[in-house]
């Protein structure tokens, strides 16, 4: 199948495969789908990741499609069922990271890589710093320090293991390590030196790592997919299937893990004679995506902020919540600046960096006496401040102007105090200078990406969240709410320079489902009354709640209610999950069993407490009516404004998921019988905005619609579409409803597509309009 012969997607249905739910199950699913008004399918991906993993990004063989998700035969499969339905498939590339699994030999390029050193050609797939840790490659898997696992005889050999089962290895519990060609017979001690990897206490993982992994994931060793050799290699299978049309297009996880994102585009796109490839980029307040990257748009968490913000009451956040810009910008430093500190978990990424500081200075005179700690320190400084999630260099180009600004904007001072900040200057040159290392720029880049993800989203977000719903995957908590101006600005650009981008509301990474989101949305409407509504339910709570922790419970009860009504042990695990990646009071490496069993506590007795839980259920019914024109507004915006909508599996019905992996379970699509009250109301409106998206050009141009007042909002999308949503419904209500107040149509005579009323024409009552739901989507007759 040819380019010409494929479409743009005009929305996708994004399906989590795992173990229960691969291609036969999937292409099961394929009427129903196609019957939605979809135009594509979104697949997780297919390549042969960890036995059992339920997500995919942990690859094992790009050389195999999934055998547990049913192998290239399933997939050509359910690939042919979609195109008797008419619908394309989209698939998920991972071109970051490699699974670095247990056993080690289920991945057999980083086996070889281990077992043959640094002069296999296996070791040029994995960015591995050989010159650190004696030319030996750090595995830290050991619970305890390795004198202690000798000494209780940990370690044996075991033979006839191995990829092909016929090597001898060295076994550490579920481990098995390859053993270096002639060390087989050595005694225990020497053969452990000799080896090209160092078994080491898993402890040692944050600060003596010597290759770079996804985030703070050990598990997921990075690969330089740079290289030509690499990217031919890891995208051999993928790209064949798409050459025979089995794949239309794909999705690029985590392009800020890349030495050059605008190369392995341009690579990727040359490859597939213009395949449509969306990226996951995270921008951050108002960055954009770089123009010069050869793809049709995002993920989409940028028109995520855009509609979650236009439906949330900003002002009423600030007021009544006061989360002071001060605050969340200082909470994200702060979570920002300890991940890089020493003993910090991405310390070793730091101590990489300044080895290549060290390197680039070499012998020049000019750049001598700058000691390790002060180039430490400046290197740190700079990854905790640098404003976005990272810079974009090319080797042998100078840094977009926008990077460069961002690299200057933190004074040399406030890096590092006189005398010493000629040591941050000396850094700055190098990281904006065309003909540095390639190698220093481009770690500094991917390095920027992790501090950014973990210290602010998954470590910030955690600590600091008047307003949970605020904190989302490229959200800005400082700067609550989108004005309609500010949104109408996003959807015309979008409109102009990205037209098939994707937009997304739900995903495997949200922290919370679009409905969970609207639903809190309400609160910063009516913040006294939350703020009165929450200590009640600490009083209820047994023992007072968590008097220890009151951010904490917060954090619990907003979580309950987002979800509400929610099994104890279900928020107990979403509860454990926050704390731990707030990392105040207990860690992931760190746990404090009596506060962590004070937290569980208080999870499991909200829905169990009979008085608390009524309590609970009475508010939640209390803001429903609210909570349901926000979910109903945010769909209706998503499956109409500029770009293609991604719907994730189960949002065409209410979903009130929390962050993975409580978000990624199997999906039950619908039987005969027919949903009700708002599941109805929201599975019609997807239906009937995606049959008229279907329709509608995907250059078709954006014009923001005037509305009388802060509550409406519209858009004219070309001149056949016009979205109408309300917004700050429990304002609206408060302040008396609609009234009198009138939208003038454009002219000419219009259908209200939701309801199927016909006739509209000139100047309509918005109380007319919009009944019985709180939106409408007309149609030029």
């Amino acid at each position: 199948m040819t380019n010409a012969e494929r479409r743009a997607p005009t929305a996708s249905y994004r399906l989590q495969l795992q173990p229960g739910f691969g291609f036969a199950e999937a292409a099961a699913a394929v009427p129903y789908l196609a019957g939605l008004g979809v135009s594509h399918l979104h697949l997780s991906p297919v390549l042969q990741a960890v036995p059992g993993s339920r997500h995919g990004y942990d690859v094992v063989d790009h050389e195999r499609i999934s055998a547990e998700l049913g192998g290239e035969a399933g997939l050509r499969a359910l690939a042919e069922r979609a195109r008797a339905h008419d619908l394309g498939l989209l698939a998920d590339i991972v071109p970051n990271h490699m699974a670095a699994p247990t056993p080690l030999h289920l991945n057999r390029t980083l086996w070889r890589a281990l077992r043959e050193g640094p002069e296999s050609p296996a070791a040029a797939w994995f960015d591995i710093d050989w010159a650190a840790q004696d030319g030996r490659v750090l595995l830290p898997v050991l619970g305890e320090r390795i004198g202690a696992v000798l000494a209780d005889g940990g370690f044996r050999l075991a033979a006839n293991e191995g990829p092909d089962g016929d090597e001898t290895v060295l076994r550490y519990g579920p481990h098995a390590f390859p053993l270096r060609p002639g060390t087989e017979t050595l005694p225990l001690p020497e053969l452990l030196r000799r080896q090209f990897y160092r078994p080491a206490w898993w402890r040692l993982g944050g600060t003596e790592l010597n290759y770079r992994r996804f985030f703070t994931v050990n598990e997921l060793i990075a690969v330089r997919v740079e290289r030509p050799e690499v990217f031919e290699a890891t995208h051999a299978l993928l790209l064949r299937l798409y050459a025979e049309g089995v794949l239309d297009g794909f999705r690029v996880d985590h392009p800020d893990g890349l030495a050059d994102p605008r190369g392995y585009l341009r690579r990727l796109r040359e490859a597939t004679g213009g395949a449509h490839v969306v990226v996951e980029k995270i921008l951050t307040g108002q960055e954009t995506l770089p123009d010069d990257w050869p793809c049709a748009g995002t993920t989409g968490y940028d028109a995520l902020r855009q509609i979650d913000g236009v439906l949330t009451d900003g002002d009423g956040v600030v007021r009544g919540l006061r989360p002071a810009a001060a605050t969340a910008v200082a909470a994200a430093l702060r979570g920002r600046s300890e991940l890089v500190r020493p003993q910090g978990e991405l310390d070793a990424e730091v101590a990489r960096l300044v080895r290549e500081v060290q390197a680039a200075c070499g012998d020049d005179l000019a750049r001598t006496d700058h000691p390790a700690w002060a180039i430490r320190a400046a290197v740190a400084g700079l990854l905790a401040r640098f404003p976005r999630y990272r810079p974009y260099p090319v080797p042998g180009e100078p840094l977009p102007d926008a990077d460069v600004a961002a690299l200057r904007a933190e004074p040399d001072e406030g890096l590092l105090p006189a005398p010493h900040a000629g040591t941050a200057a000396l850094l700055k040159q190098l990281l904006l200078a065309a003909d540095s290392p390639a190698s220093l720029r481009a770690r500094f880049s991917q390095t920027c990406a992790a501090v950014a993800a973990k210290g602010v989203e998954d470590t910030a977000f955690y600590r600091n969240h008047p307003l949970l719903s605020l904190n989302e995957v490229g959200g800005d908590p400082a700067h609550p709410g989108v004005s309609p101006q500010e949104f109408h600005a996003y959807c015309a650009r979008i409109a102009r320079d990205w037209p098939t981008t994707m937009t997304a509301l739900s995903t495997h990474d949200t922290k919370r489902s679009a409905d969970a989101r609207a639903r809190l949305a309400v609160l910063a409407e009516l913040p006294q009354e939350w703020l009165a509504e929450r200590d009640a339910w600490s009083a209820l709570a047994p023992g007072g709640g968590l008097p220890q922790d009151r951010a904490a419970e917060d954090l619990v009860f907003q979580t309950a209610l987002a979800a509400w009504p929610i099994d104890g042990e279900r928020l107990a695990a979403v509860a454990l999950k926050s704390v731990r990646e707030a990392k105040l009071h207990t860690s992931w490496t760190d746990p404090d069993p009596a506060y962590e069993d004070a937290v569980r506590a208080l999870a499991l007795s909200i829905p169990a407490d009979p008085a608390l839980a009524a309590r609970i259920t009475a508010f939640a019914d209390r803001i429903a009516p609210h909570a349901r024109v926000n979910t109903l507004g945010a769909a209706l915006l998503q499956l109409t404004m500029p770009g293609a909508p991604d719907l994730y599996q189960g949002s065409e019905f209410p979903l009130y998921t929390l962050v993975d992996p409580d978000n990624r379970g199997v999906v039950a699509f619908p039987e005969e019988s027919g949903p009700t009250g708002l599941a109805a109301e929201k599975a019609s409106l997807t239906r009937t905005a995606l049959r008229l998206r279907a329709d509608l050009d995907p250059k078709a141009g954006y014009a923001p619609w005037p509305t009388p007042g802060p509550h409406a909002l519209a858009f004219l999308r070309g001149d056949a579409a016009l979205t109408v949503v309300t917004r700050l419904p429990h304002g609206l209500a408060r302040s008396g409803g609609w009234r009198d107040a009138t939208l003038t149509l454009p002219e000419g005579s219009w259908t209200e597509t939701l309801s199927g009323r016909t006739g509209f024409t000139g100047t309509v009552a918005l109380a007319e309009l919009l009944d019985p739901l709180p939106v409408a989507l007309l149609a030029r007759e």
